[in-house]
């Protein structure tokens, strides 16, 4: 950090003996037993306080209760460190940003590490879509953010991950209806049980709307299962299966400030020129075998496998219709010893994708002439080992490397005389190193600190183009690297108050940044090196008389440390003149520099009665990597900094074998007009994606356990 030395030792220093010191006479009666158990950081169950990591979970009832289920952003967004932006399209991926990565993203995730019970929610190169995360039987979502999170490899922001809960132990069947503004409507079936050895639980969800903005109707179909067999005492087998369809999803584009100014719930002329949409469908599965060995050794091995099919309208006329067709399987194998005070774990995974990638021209909606046809291929295969010891019963170290190998290869299959043959193939490498420690300064209050190193592979996506007049894909694009410092501590104080609070660093070398990027299609260069530096807080506890409160605060500071040239013309190519500096100690754009999420919660036990106020503070982010607006007839730039808040409240009960619940909210509680998500770097100026003013959304539900 930029402290001098001395102070900044006093400042680590300082914080938890100031906690001691105000809270000391509590802190003894403090239950650090409340912290959750998660398994993301280290691969086996533990205790969140007591690992030299930034890891929150976030449990079923903050995912779904009150709210309609479907989305992260309902729900995510009350953890330190992360963002999660809502374009207010099912046409496009929810944006995810943890610690400023993945904010770039043009479509879906970026940057960041997405599972659902064990299987990628993405492909070996990082891209990925939270969509595929079923909510509905969803047990919790861990954010593990930091040095750490390069033990799973090719990214480098953090890891994501879903955990499908098991069955009750009664045969359960449920429906949950829920309906609010923009004709929202949401219909989930629910079922779950255990006979014998075997345990099981499923959903069947259908989500429709016609979007906050003119053409964004959409309709999501999920169905999502996972059953559990007992084949011995000490181990079991399961079985996990998950679909997806979301067809002819409307996407209105970006808007310009104008206007947004004009008219906030528009869609874009281009938009509705070309009929921009997707249709997505996606289906997959795996077996996981768990079993223990010895009594100090288990074992578990993955196999999974999938298709995924993908048609999108973007915004421009030649190679208007992005399409493919992928295959993708993937393989682990996690082997863990425990010793005494020393944990051990090794393992290798393999995953592999396989696209058939063709477009189309965009003739007013319609699908015209091929323009391209190829075979897109990316390997991803890797082997970490990680050990944690416990040194004294007041000191731990943790630590890890992984080897990392992600090859691209692409077949060009659209080849004339007139079309050169683009075909090629690259291989990208690294070793990621990691190391953490732990001291227990008291019985309730832990410092830890750790390092390690991360790389990012650019994906197939930013490797599909180079800049014009050039053709093929950009083999050149490197991967950015990064070195990732942490410190912070954990603490009980008061009536089971927990606290967290981290402070990090994250210097990057060849950030991967836009080039180009005009209809919804984009090219990408290297920019040299970055820092991030940033604060997270949360607080969590009881308050008494039924009270609970919440609070997670980030301030983030994110920028290039080296000067570069971006392009800011529309049309390709991108000549001298359409040339853009970008100087170093600019921004990055796309990432609030702070975010304040608040909640105060109350239960009423004996009528079943639940009610919440929250409230969410996000700073200016910047919208292109000049850090102003390009289009001179443009007014004030609308991304400023706002609070929005909202309430909801519910019922709850429980009638011999029937539980029932109602619930109602109101989103954007006083009716702010902000802009809730980024297309970073658009050349046409249209960067802004509105959010809804105020919404509401009513629901209920009913089980009956047989």
């Amino acid at each position: 950090m930029s402290l001098p030395k001395n102070r900044s030792r006093f400042a680590l220093r300082g914080i938890p003996l100031a906690i001691a010191a105000a809270f000391g006479p509590h802190a003894a009666h403090a239950d650090t037993s409340l912290a959750p158990v998660v398994v993301t950081a280290t691969r086996v169950e533990q205790s969140s306080f007591d690992l030299p990591v930034s890891i929150d979970s976030v449990d079923a009832a903050q995912l779904r209760d009150q709210r309609l289920g479907v989305n992260l952003s309902e729900s995510l967004n009350r953890v330190p460190g992360i963002v999660v932006q809502n374009r207010e399209t099912y046409s496009q991926e929810q944006s995810v940003i943890i610690r400023g990565f993945g904010a770039r993203s043009q479509f879906g995730v970026r940057g960041i590490k997405l599972i659902a019970d064990g299987i990628p929610a993405g492909t070996p190169d990082g891209q990925g879509g939270s969509g595929l995360f079923d909510l509905a039987t969803a047990k919790r979502v861990e954010v593990l953010r930091g040095a750490f999170s390069a033990l799973y490899g090719n990214h480098s922001g953090g890891v994501v991950q879903v955990f499908t809960e098991d069955g009750p132990a009664r045969p359960t069947l449920g429906l949950s209806l829920a309906a609010g503004s923009d004709d929202t409507r949401r219909a989930t079936l629910k079922f779950g049980g255990t006979s014998g050895n075997v345990n099981y639980i499923g959903s069947v969800s259908r989500l429709e709307t016609d979007g906050y903005r003119q053409w964004s109707e959409a309709q999501k179909d999920q169905v999502n299962l996972k059953l559990r067999v007992q084949t011995g005492e000490k181990s079991s087998v399961t079985l996990i299966g998950n679909y997806l369809d979301q067809p002819n999803n409307q996407d209105p584009l970006g808007l310009t400030a104008a206007q947004v100014a004009q008219d906030r719930r528009q869609a874009q002329t281009a938009a509705l020129a070309f009929k921009t949409r997707r249709n997505l469908n996606n289906l997959q599965g795996g077996v996981v075998f768990d079993t223990e060995l010895t009594s100090a050794d288990s074992l578990r091995a993955i196999v999974y496998g999938g298709t995924r099919s993908n048609e999108q309208f973007l915004a421009i006329a030649n190679g208007g219709v992005s399409a493919f067709d992928r295959d993708f399987q993937g393989a682990g194998l996690r082997w863990t010893h425990r010793a005494g005070p020393l944990t051990l774990t090794s393992g290798a995974d393999y995953e592999r994708a396989q696209d058939l990638r063709q477009a189309f021209a965009n003739n007013g909606g319609a699908k015209g002439a091929l323009s391209r046809d190829e075979v897109n291929t990316v390997d991803q295969a890797g082997a970490y080992a990680q050990a944690q010891w416990d040194i004294t019963q007041a000191f731990s170290l943790s630590g890890g490397l992984r080897y990392t190998r992600v090859k691209f290869n692409s077949e060009d299959h659209f080849v004339s005389a007139s079309n050169p043959d683009d075909s090629g193939s690259v291989t990208h490498s690294a070793w990621t190193p990691t190391v953490g420690a732990v001291y227990k300064l008291t019985p309730t209050i832990n410092l830890y600190a750790n390092a390690g190193r991360s790389f990012e592979t650019p994906t197939f996506i930013e490797l599909a183009y180079q800049a014009a007049p050039a053709s093929g894909p950009n083999f050149a694009l490197q991967p950015s690297k990064s070195n990732q410092y942490e410190v912070g501590l954990k603490a009980y104080v008061a009536n089971d108050i927990r606290v967290n609070l981290a402070l990090f660093q994250i210097d990057t070398s060849d950030e991967i940044v836009i080039n180009t990027n005009a209809g919804g299609r984009s090219t990408y260069q290297n920019a040299g090196d970055t820092r991030r530096r940033g604060l997270e807080l949360a607080i969590d506890g009881p308050l008494g008389a039924g009270f609970n409160g919440y609070l997670a605060a980030t301030w983030l500071d994110a920028k290039f440390r080296d000067s570069f040239s971006t392009c800011g013309g529309v049309s390709p190519p991108c000549n001298p003149a359409s040339q853009i500096a970008v100087d170093a100690g600019n921004t990055i754009p796309g990432i609030p520099r702070y975010t304040i999420y608040g909640e105060l919660a109350w239960r009423h036990q004996p009528l079943g009665f639940t009610a919440a106020v929250e409230g969410r503070w996000n700073g200016k982010a910047e919208v292109n990597d000049a850090n102003r607006t390009v289009r001179a007839d443009a007014p004030a730039d609308p991304v400023a900094a706002y609070f929005v808040a909202g309430l909801r409240a519910g019922f709850e009960q429980q009638l011999a074998n029937w539980k029932l619940s109602e619930f109602a909210r109101v989103d954007n509680l006083f009716d702010k007009q902000y802009i809730g998500a980024i297309y970073v770097n658009d050349q046409n100026g249209r960067y802004y994606a509105p959010a809804p003013e105020r919404s509401y959304l009513v629901g209920l539900s009913a089980s009956y356990a047989f």
